[in-house]
């Protein structure tokens, strides 16, 4: 993901999630964070998923991954989070960590394809409706 991806990104945010980050908060992480890492899905030079992973030492967490409504259930979602292992891997990641919704089963059963497991709950984790999100952990 470069600078010139964050008008895209938002968009994808905003058509996938309840609380979207904010554009200001992308240019934070591209520009101040060095532990993040982003990345981009194309298609025909559209944009149409993205994930965002925080590196620290030896452990990586998932900030936040989508692909846009109309690409989903395509693959596109495995694709981008095996890119996402194979580059924390060759980054030197030895344990990565995710929260998820209770609600997104969706998404936990394509967390549990790499191994993910349920490892706690963070009680009233998201604020529009107070929703607990599951801590999911892989040993890579």
């Amino acid at each position: 993901m470069t600078y010139k991806d964050i008008e895209e990104v938002a968009m994808i945010e905003k058509k996938s999630f309840t609380l979207p980050w904010t554009i200001d908060i992308y240019e934070k992480e591209l520009t101040e964070n060095s532990y993040a890492h982003y990345y981009v899905v194309e298609k025909n030079d559209k944009i149409i998923g993205f994930c965002g992973v925080w590196i620290v030492i030896d452990e990586a967490q998932i900030t936040n991954i989508a692909i846009l409504p109309d690409y989903r259930g395509q693959n596109y979602g495995v694709g981008l989070f095996q890119y996402i292992i194979n580059q924390v891997i060759a980054s030197g990641v030895r344990r990565l960590s995710l929260e998820v919704r209770v609600s997104n089963i969706i998404a936990q059963r394509l967390y549990r394809k790499f191994g993910l497991k349920p490892a706690g709950i963070r009680k009233n984790y998201y604020t529009d409706n107070n929703e607990d999100a599951i801590v999911m952990w892989v040993d890579l």
